[in-house]
């Protein structure tokens, strides 16, 4: 029995060596775990108000954490692309991805149904993205254009809607930079999303390159948007921190 399963764990190894797309799914894992750690530890830094921001960070990279450990296995043993998995990963982390925004600008004014708002866009976003993956060449590229409708709902409010005039009309520099990254996030980062579904079979970008190819650039976005946005949210956290502790001094 052990020599079985060590003969499983150095299969294995070699394999995860010789995969890239196998090193990112075990990359991915790591960089979310430690960051969820980070986060959860850093919540003692920052003043009360921001105390949410940072807790909310840390269950985005935590739960991704979780669910690429599981993808990573699932990979390994079947070699397919682990899109269940992928889609509640997503479901529950990019919702929270914008309780962040709702978050960074509720000191300035942001109220309930703006992220009533953003919350829905984002699940029409993935669910209908979701359908557009798993139903078949027919209907993919109609329930991609729904899904690419929710996210750039998003990018509306976060450039021009509620979400940006709060950040424009507040007096924080650091939520001003913050608000910077984060549009880059979502335009530059967040895009890789759905250029990657419409390189599916049947899709507008079909041949662009290997299909096979789509969870290597997905595990890094994921790896970058996910901890990137937490490490914006931790900067204004921390520097909001420093101002009110020197007035009050």
């Amino acid at each position: 029995m052990y020599f079985v399963l060590l003969a499983e764990i150095i299969g294995l190894d070699r394999i995860i060596n010789s995969d890239p797309v196998a090193i990112t799914f075990f990359i991915g894992y790591m960089a979310m775990f430690a960051s969820a750690v980070f986060f959860f530890a850093e919540r003692a830094s920052v003043d009360g108000k921001w105390k949410t921001s940072l807790l909310v960070s840390g269950l985005i990279t935590g739960i991704a954490a979780i669910h690429y450990y599981y993808m990573r296995d699932f990979y390994l043993q079947t070699g397919s692309s682990p899109t269940a998995f992928r889609y509640v990963d997503w479901t529950l982390t990019v919702p929270l991805m914008c309780v962040e925004f709702y978050l960074l600008t509720k000191p300035f004014g942001a109220k309930g149904a703006t992220l009533t708002k953003l919350i829905i866009a984002s699940l029409v976003m993935l669910v209908t993205g979701y359908i557009g993956e798993t139903s078949g060449l027919d209907n993919n590229i109609f329930w991609g254009i729904v899904s690419t409708l929710g996210y750039l709902y998003i990018v509306y409010e976060v450039f021009a809607g509620d979400v940006a005039k709060l950040s424009q009309s507040s007096d924080s520099p650091a939520l001003k930079k913050a608000m910077f990254l984060l549009k880059i996030f979502i335009t530059l980062g967040w895009s890789i999303y759905p250029i990657g579904y419409m390189v599916l079979p049947g899709n507008l970008l079909s041949g662009l390159f290997e299909v096979s190819s789509i969870d290597l650039f997905y595990n890094l976005a994921d790896a970058i948007n996910k901890i990137g946005f937490g490490l914006v949210i931790y900067s204004v956290a921390i520097k909001e921190s420093k101002k009110t502790t020197a007035q009050v001094a």
